[in-house]
């Protein structure tokens, strides 16, 4: 799997165990990702694939590298959907 595939399935994963908020945006915390089966099973790396859609500005969180424990509160926000592929410019 590439890293836009995993960005894409990590936002799948979010939406499915996060809590949808007002904005059109998910919240959920990383030890609920991290101690997920399904998750386990999908992403070799979670703290990687997390690096990779913050940069790519997909979702926000505190902190730069997050670890099993000390982290499992951190909530991760997934953007709205509008935000996060502003990308496409409409004419």
């Amino acid at each position: 799997m590439n890293v836009e595939e995993e960005v894409g399935r990590l936002r799948e994963e979010i939406k499915r165990l996060g809590k949808p908020q007002d904005d059109g945006s998910y919240t959920v915390t990383f030890g609920v990702l991290f101690n997920d089966d399904r998750c386990a099973n999908i992403f070799e790396a979670l703290v990687g694939t997390l690096r990779a859609a913050k940069r790519r500005k997909f979702l926000t969180y505190d902190g730069e590298l997050l670890l099993q424990g000390v982290h499992d509160n951190v909530e991760i926000i997934l953007k709205p959907e509008a935000t996060a592929s502003d990308a496409v410019v409409k004419s």
